[in-house]
């Protein structure tokens, strides 16, 4: 195992929908191996493969909620979820972070509750229902999937918020990564 370079906003396989994994292989098993590994010492609750630099629908996920442990991967998923509440947003409790915006965090309203339909590193299918914060990091990570970002789903406010931050830091350009454990990144 391995832990991988994390890249930042602006590499364009962050930018583009990934492929569906077609080969249940070794290279798969070393991969998800790799993603777990890295989502651990970023530290993170979850990993999507575009952000290891890897164009393949697949994502691990590993989250500690009170006494239970959601932690697994998900090869090729399809995510259904409930329409999202309408209410004022809660800057603290919807309250995002994304490893590859490395240390920025902005409020953003998911839906509370999510169908994942998935395949196993054996190849079986399995589907499962998640509420809350599970839910929110199978919509984050799934959004990776389709090139998607937390900060592109940004309301106006803070999508300007996070345009200053990644100018600041000079990221959204090709190439930009970070390497967990060894990299200390800015508010660390």
């Amino acid at each position: 195992m391995a832990v991988l370079p994390i890249r930042i906003t602006g590499d364009p396989v962050l930018h583009s929908p990934a492929l569906p994994v077609a080969e249940f292989d070794e290279e798969l098993h070393r991969l998800v191996a790799d993603m777990i590994e890295t989502m651990h010492e970023a530290p993170g609750v979850g990993l999507a493969a575009p952000q290891v630099g890897v164009g393949l629908r697949v994502f691990v996920y590993d989250w500690q909620d009170g006494e239970m442990r959601h932690s697994g991967v998900a090869i090729n998923p399809r995510l259904w979820v409930s329409q999202p509440t309408v209410e004022a947003l809660d800057d603290e409790a919807e309250s995002e972070g994304c490893l590859s915006v490395p240390g920025e965090r902005f409020p953003l309203r998911r839906s509370q509750h999510a169908l994942l339909h998935a395949f196993e590193l054996s190849g079986q299918p399995y589907e499962l229902e998640a509420s809350g914060w599970l839910a929110r990091i199978f919509q984050h990570e799934f959004d990776h999937l389709n090139g998607v970002l937390y900060v592109d789903r940004l309301n106006e406010a803070n999508s300007k918020l996070a345009v200053k931050a990644v100018k600041k830091r000079n990221w959204g350009v090709p190439g930009s990564s970070w390497l967990p454990g060894v990299d200390l990144l800015e508010g660390e």
